[in-house]
């Protein structure tokens, strides 16, 4: 059964299901979910846990391992079974799919990982869990649908506020939930009374004395790499969370795509459509100018490999490839490098 990230809670209170699946690469509503599951759990007697991950050293028979041995101190366990890929391979395939009509009630069995398509939720394995349990699929929201996400965490924090004080946060966050929640805890420290006005959201969101991310974007845009790699040190020192900023540099290189494409296939560029505001144009135009259609093809084929290796491993120095990937943006011709030739060089 398919519940929305917005009812998702709604539905745990209602009763835990056996196996729950999470889905997709909205890091923010995925924590959430898994973080409320694993409370809800708790409060329910289920107070072993067990992590396991399916990269490619993984072996299956840990799993089964798990679901059938019991702790002398749990009378029930949490299994956590992240599918970096989404797919689990033929043998995983064949095991999860015996494990529903096997799993003890005593046992709840959660499955996360990045986006998946139509092909894995049409196959065997994912039916046979989903018809013990819930699937939900956390994916970037939207005009209303992120315009409402911001209305409720507002109201959740006790806040007054009026409609244009939704739209000034999702355009600041540009549709970043991660920095959209970051910056609503701001807002509960910097005004207690709980009353918010747009002059508000102003002083508290923009006249920041420190850097962030959206300016960031704003200096690479414009191709300042002195300045960019300057406030990557900053965000750093800051301890800004790294897969905040590649959320971030993956969403321009998207907008930069579409309007490349439309540049060169005679289109009207609607800016309103793309979230882009007036004062902002300019940066857009600098990097149309410097960056061709071929250097943001090789741009894009970086990110994905980035966003690979954020997502399934540990990166030492996340820093140093978010630089590197900074300055593709601004011109420098670094795309034929590797990670680790770029760290000696950066």
């Amino acid at each position: 059964m398919q519940v929305y990230p917005d009812k998702f809670v709604h539905n745990l209170n209602n009763g835990l299901k056996g196996c729950y699946l999470i889905f997709g690469d909205e890091p923010q509503q995925k924590f959430e979910l898994l973080q409320a599951l694993r409370s809800t759990a708790k409060q329910q007697g289920f107070d072993e846990r067990t992590v396991l991950v399916a990269d490619s050293e993984f072996s299956w028979s840990t799993l089964i391992d798990a679901t059938q041995s019991m702790s002398l101190f749990a009378a029930r366990q949490l299994i956590e079974l992240e599918l970096p890929t989404g797919k689990p391979g033929t043998e995983g395939a064949a095991i999860l799919t015996e494990l529903a009509s096997k799993l003890s009630p005593d046992t709840l069995l959660v499955i996360h990982g990045g986006r998946i398509g139509k092909d894995v939720q049409r196959t065997k394995w994912f039916k046979a869990l989903d018809s013990i349990g819930v699937y939900t699929l956390c994916y970037p929201l939207e005009g209303n649908q992120l315009h409402n996400w911001i209305q409720q965490r507002l109201q959740q924090g006790g806040f007054q506020f009026s409609p244009p004080c939704v739209k000034f946060i999702a355009d600041y966050s540009e549709g970043n939930l991660m920095a959209a929640a970051q910056e609503i805890e701001k807002l509960l420290l910097a005004y207690p009374d709980k009353q918010l006005d747009e002059e508000k959201l102003a002083n508290a969101l923009v006249d920041q004395s420190r850097f962030n991310v959206f300016q960031l974007i704003d200096i690479m845009l414009e191709g300042d790499r002195t300045r960019c790699v300057k406030v990557l040190h900053r965000l750093e020192s800051e301890g800004i969370e790294p897969n905040i900023i590649i959320w971030a540099l993956i969403r321009e290189w998207q907008i930069l795509w579409k309007l490349n494409h439309m540049q060169h296939t005679g289109q009207t560029i609607s800016w309103p459509k793309l979230g882009i505001w007036k004062n902002r144009q300019g940066y857009y135009q600098q990097a149309m100018r410097r960056l061709s259609k071929d250097e943001l093809a090789a741009i894009g084929q970086q990110f994905t490999d980035a966003d690979q290796m954020f997502k399934q491993t540990s990166v030492i120095r996340p820093y140093v490839k978010l630089c590197h990937l900074c300055l593709l943006f601004t011109g420098v011709p670094l795309s034929h490098l590797s990670f680790a030739e770029a760290q000696d060089i950066i």
